[in-house]
């Protein structure tokens, strides 16, 4: 992963993602069990909501300058 996407991904997360990447989504439904699963869905669906919908709104409007 790059150093970015890895400063803004929690590390409870990462090992799961691990998981997923070399095994698979059972395994890491095994490994973690649907609450993880489900935490991890709301994580990302949170922080790609604010960089993708909520910030460009916000620079948009003149509220955040860059």
């Amino acid at each position: 992963m790059g150093k970015f996407r890895d400063a803004i991904t929690p590390r409870w997360i990462r090992k799961y993602l691990v998981i997923y990447k070399e095994q698979g989504f059972k395994a890491m439904l095994k490994a973690a069990g649907w609450k993880v699963v489900i935490a991890i869905f709301l994580y990302y669906l949170i922080r790609d909501s604010f960089l993708y919908i909520l910030l460009p709104y916000l620079i948009a409007k003149g509220i955040l300058k860059f």
